[in-house]
């Protein structure tokens, strides 16, 4: 119960901020009808409860399956095996993934494309998964591994057409979702904690891998010329007093009860296959994971439905009417919009708590939010200036990216893989039912072209944290490697200066002992 109430705190710190921006800014603009506000406000109290229940279940199920499977796995010492089952694990929870399902409900596809890009996403998350249990077996740097991908994600890019360019990003950007990021991060975990050495660097980086190889099959299949995309309007309900703004949550309460359910079987499924023929945990353990399954079943099912029934709508309705109203006021909005949602995404307080645990408490989960927040704010401005402009998306991914890969040869390597995982995480069910939907209102108001300057800002959301966070780790490189260097040599000289010849050996070096040589923030004595 004290957990719980734990996670109800945060939820209630995370989401209020969204709201009353919402509902402050829509006030403002006197745009938007009352019965639209109570459904926002609806759905902030569905989203405050859904992610207060999605992450008790996290902490009690989807981590606990992940660990032990990967574990398992890494002990079995059978790459063949190791290799096919996380093929599968990334292929099926990809397919039934909310945030790929948000995405492709706000394009006017046929069948035809909906199974394209389904299925090469699932395609792109299953060779990731390969490739990234091949970097942990033979110790692959992720640097370098990452240069390769993006490098071969450009060559693509440069051929791509541009209504599919926006599109295909933002695909990487939404595979990365509340179900696939935990059972992702754990199996992580799991599999690097067997090896021992480097294991903390190697449990990071499956989400990073698994948000670059999505992008380039979807550009794969751009290629082919065989598909193209039409962007949907959102449908705004027509609500006049408070209960018309509750009844369409319990109306779509069944459909996403359903598409979670699809969403977890087969991690659940698998898991279950597991424990009967190789892990037989105690019933204790099964039975812990059990309720947790069940917490983080409704939790994501009351969670999706206040994001798409009550944040959705208006998100979009807001977009429109402050294009409409004040154009310019569009960015510093964006910017304050973009700290607010991060605050809201459920992933992103795992991938935290997960940093926090495997270094040590160096890596606060604080100093991680805030490196998040100060990335997804600038990325959200970003994106409300490409909509004013209509520049392509290019001539900002392109060099930002392009930085990420050189700082990536510069700081401690679980900064890099850490901030590359931090980008998939970042742009999570939020962003893709509330800034995405508000981009493509304003965009839509303002005449512009919804495909090449509304879409990607999931790609936006999801570019701007590997460079804060990269810039974390050049801070921390600073201060445990070259600060140390720096007074050594400043007490050197002093003492030489003081005491004539005496040798180095006599030499005290208070201020180089203030700092550890490890992966460690100063300490004060």
């Amino acid at each position: 119960m004290k957990n719980v109430l734990l996670k109800l705190r945060e939820s209630l710190v995370s989401i209020l901020p969204i709201t009353v921006l919402g509902i402050v800014a829509a006030l403002i603009t006197r745009k938007i009808d009352g019965g639209l506000i109570g459904l926002f406000a609806v759905g902030s109290v569905f989203l405050i409860v859904g992610m207060t229940l999605f992450t008790v279940g996290t902490d009690l199920a989807m981590m606990p399956m992940g660990h032990s499977i990967g574990a398992f796995l890494t002990k079995s010492k059978k790459l063949p095996l190791i290799l096919g089952v996380c093929f599968v694990l990334g292929f099926l929870i990809t397919v039934a993934e909310p945030d790929l399902q948000v995405l492709a409900t706000q394009l006017q596809q046929g069948e035809g494309l909906n199974a394209a890009i389904l299925y090469s996403v699932a395609l792109g998350v299953g060779i990731s998964l390969l490739v990234a249990v091949c970097r942990m077996a033979f110790n692959i740097p992720l640097n370098l591994l990452l240069l390769l991908l993006y490098g071969l994600l450009f060559l693509l890019a440069a051929f791509v057409p541009d209504n599919f360019l926006a599109v295909a990003f933002d695909a990487g950007g939404v595979t990365t979702g509340p179900v696939t990021v935990p059972f992702l991060m754990a199996l992580g975990i799991g599999l690097a904690s067997v090896r021992g050495k480097n294991s903390s660097r190697d449990s990071f980086g499956l989400v990073a891998l698994c948000s670059v190889g999505p992008v380039i099959a979807v550009m794969i299949v751009g290629l082919t010329g065989s598909v193209d995309v039409t962007p949907s309007q959102t449908v705004i309900p027509q609500v006049t007093n408070a209960a018309e703004a509750i009844l369409p949550f319990f109306g779509a309460l069944p459909r996403y009860l359903k598409e979670v359910a699809l969403a977890l079987f087969p991690v659940v499924g698998v898991f279950l296959l597991f424990q009967i023929f190789a892990l037989r945990l105690p019933a204790a353990n099964l039975i812990r994971i059990g309720v947790g399954v069940v917490y983080a079943y409704f939790g994501l099912s009351v969670f999706l439905t206040g994001v798409n029934v009550g944040f959705m709508p208006m998100g979009a309705a807001l977009g429109e009417a402050v294009a409409l109203s004040a154009p310019a006021f569009l960015i510093p909005l964006g910017v304050v919009m973009g700290c607010c949602v991060i605050l809201a995404e459920p992933a992103v307080h795992v991938l935290n708590k997960q940093v926090e645990d495997l270094t040590g408490g160096t890596v606060s989960r604080r100093k991680m939010l805030l490196c998040l927040a100060l990335g997804v704010s600038a990325s959200v401005g970003l994106a409300m200036l490409r909509v004013l402009t209509s520049v392509s998306i290019w001539y900002f991914v392109a060099p930002a990216y392009a930085v990420s890969l050189l700082l990536s040869f510069f700081v401690p390597d679980i900064f890099t893989a850490v901030a590359f995982d931090s980008g998939g995480v970042a742009s999570g069910p939020t962003t893709a039912t509330f800034i995405l939907p508000f981009a493509v209102g304003a965009c839509s108001a303002l005449g512009g072209n919804l495909l090449t300057d509304a879409y990607g800002l999931v790609a936006f959301v999801a570019m701007t944290p590997l460079l804060s966070v990269q810039m974390m780790g050049l801070i921390y490189r600073a201060r445990t490697d070259y600060l140390p260097s720096l007074h050594a040599y400043r007490s050197r000289r002093y003492a030489k200066r003081i005491r004539g010849d005496a040798p180095e050996s006599e030499i005290v070096l208070p201020d180089a002992a203030r700092y550890s040589v490890a992966f460690r923030a100063p300490k004060e004595n």
